[in-house]
C-alpha cells in the first residue's frame, strides 16, 4: 500500500483505506490468495474512481447532470477545456464559479481578480470569476503599492519561475536530474525541452507572431485589466530555472509621476499581503526559499533605475502555487461570502 498511496491522507486515499479494511476485514479464514485478489479489486475500483474525479475522465451524462444543484460557489482547477464545458452548467444552477484557468482570464464579462488590488471587481460577476496567472499576481502585488502612489505607466519585467509552475512533472523531472547527475548517469527532459538541472530555459508557453510567447503576454494583458490600465505596456520575458518552489520577478516600474525611494518604500511596505524584506547591509532579501509554503508577496531591492530616473526597479518573491493561483482563489471566495467589496 506505502507504493501505492506513499503519505498521503487525503479522502480519496482513506476512501481506498477503508474499502480494503471492508474487504478483507474478520476472521473469515481468507488464503493470502483471496486477500490479494480483494486488493486488487479495490485498488483498481479506487484509481478508476481517481480518474475520474482528478483527471477530468468523467462520463458524458455527468456534464449535463445537476450535479451543481444546491452549490452557492464552484471552485476549478482544470484546464481550459474542462473549465469551459463546465462553466455553462455551473452558471446556471445559481453558483458563482471561480476559476484558475485562463480560459476566462480575457473575457470581458469575467471579472479578472486579484482580492487586494481589485476585489471590488469580483462583485461585478455574471457567475464566473477568474484568477489571473501566477506570475501576473506576485508581480502586480509587489507594485500595487506604487500603483496606490501614482498610476503605473510601463513595466520591464523577467520572471524566474520555478519548475512546479509546470506541475508535477516539472517537479519530478528537476528531482530525477538532479539524482542522475549526482549518480553519474545521464539526464533525461520531457516536461522541458532540455535539462533544467544546473540550467534555466528562457521560453515558457507557446511562440506568438510579435516574438513573445503567450506565458509573457500575460502581464501585460492581464495588469490591464486588474489595473484598470488599458494603455499598460509591459515588455516580459520568462524564464524556467532549477527552482522547486516560487516564482521571482525583477520588474522596473514607470510611474506617472516620480515616486521617491523612501515614499516607494514605505507604501510598499504598507500594502495588504505583502512584506518588505530591503536590508542591503545585511544582505537580507527574498527568496524562493523564504517565499514558499505561504501567502504573502515579499519584496526587496527597491532602487531608483538608472536608464530612466523617474522609474523604479525591485525584486520580488511569492509561492505561485498559493497565492499565485489557490490562496487567490480562495480569498476571491472569502471576499464574496463575507460581501465587503
Amino acid at each position: 500500500m506505502k507504493d501505492i498511496v506513499g503519505d498521503r491522507t487525503d479522502d480519496a486515499v482513506i476512501e481506498l483505506l477503508e474499502d480494503i479494511t471492508d474487504s478483507i476485514s474478520s476472521d473469515k479464514g481468507f488464503t493470502q490468495e483471496d486477500i490479494d485478489n480483494a486488493v486488487s479489486d479495490t485498488e483498481k475500483k479506487w484509481r478508476e474512481k481517481y480518474i475520474a474525479r482528478f483527471s477530468g475522465k468523467v462520463k458524458e451524462e455527468e456534464e449535463e447532470d445537476e450535479s451543481f444543484a444546491g452549490m452557492d460557489y464552484v471552485l476549478g482547477a482544470v484546464k481550459n477545456g474542462m473549465s469551459k464545458r463546465f462553466a455553462p452548467a455551473i452558471v446556471k444552477s445559481g453558483a458563482v464559479y471561480i476559476d484558475n484557468s485562463s480560459a476566462f482570464r480575457l473575457d470581458e464579462n469575467v471579472p479578472l481578480v486579484v482580492p487586494e488590488i481589485n476585489g471590488a471587481d469580483a462583485f461585478e460577476n455574471k457567475g464566473i470569476i477568474a484568477n489571473p496567472n501566477c506570475s501576473t499576481i506576485i508581480t502586480l502585488m509587489a507594485v500595487a503599492g506604487l500603483a496606490k502612489l501614482s498610476p503605473i505607466k510601463a513595466m520591464v519585467a523577467s520572471t524566474y519561475q520555478a519548475v512546479s509552475g509546470a506541475g508535477q512533472a516539472g517537479f519530478s523531472e528537476l528531482q530525477g536530474q538532479m539524482e542522475a547527475i549526482v549518480a553519474g548517469k545521464p539526464t533525461e527532459h520531457s516536461t522541458f525541452p532540455t535539462q533544467i538541472c544546473l540550467n534555466v530555459i528562457p521560453y515558457i508557453g507557446d511562440e506568438l507572431e510579435n516574438g513573445y510567447t503567450d506565458e509573457e503576454m500575460k502581464m501585460q494583458n492581464e495588469g490591464r485589466r486588474i489595473f484598470h490600465r488599458p494603455e499598460l505596456k509591459v515588455t516580459c520575458t520568462c524564464v524556467r530555472v532549477p527552482v522547486m518552489r516560487s516564482h521571482s520577478i525583477s520588474v522596473t516600474v514607470k510611474t506617472e509621476r516620480r515616486i521617491e525611494l523612501d515614499e516607494a518604500r514605505a507604501a510598499i511596505a504598507a500594502y495588504p499581503g505583502v512584506r518588505l524584506i530591503d536590508d542591503y547591509q545585511g544582505r537580507n532579501y527574498p527568496t524562493p526559499l523564504d517565499t514558499s509554503d505561504q501567502d504573502l508577496v515579499w519584496v526587496g531591492r527597491v532602487r531608483r533605475d538608472l536608464v530612466d530616473e523617474d522609474a523604479i526597479t525591485l525584486w520580488c518573491c511569492g509561492d505561485q502555487i498559493r497565492k499565485g493561483a489557490a490562496a487567490n482563489a480562495v480569498q476571491i471566495l472569502r471576499l464574496l461570502v463575507e460581501g465587503k467589496k
